[in-house]
């Protein structure tokens, strides 16, 4: 089990685990390095993805032509 250096949680790291024979969940989302604020280490799924949504523009909506 990993510890996420933001909030703490813990939670299963693929690189770490020297029993998974798959890929980390990490590796499936966007890339968000480097990791801000100077933190080290892995982050929870939550905190991840959190990341990655402030990163992530919202989508444009087409507008209809007049």
């Amino acid at each position: 089990m990993s510890q996420c250096s933001l909030c703490g949680a813990t939670f299963q790291c693929g690189q770490l685990d020297p029993d998974a024979n798959e890929p980390c969940w990490c590796v499936a989302l966007p890339p968000a390095v480097p990791v801000p604020g100077g933190a080290a280490g892995c982050w929870c799924p939550a905190c991840l993805q959190a990341h990655i949504a402030t990163l992530t523009p919202p989508a444009k909506v087409p507008t209809a032509a007049k």
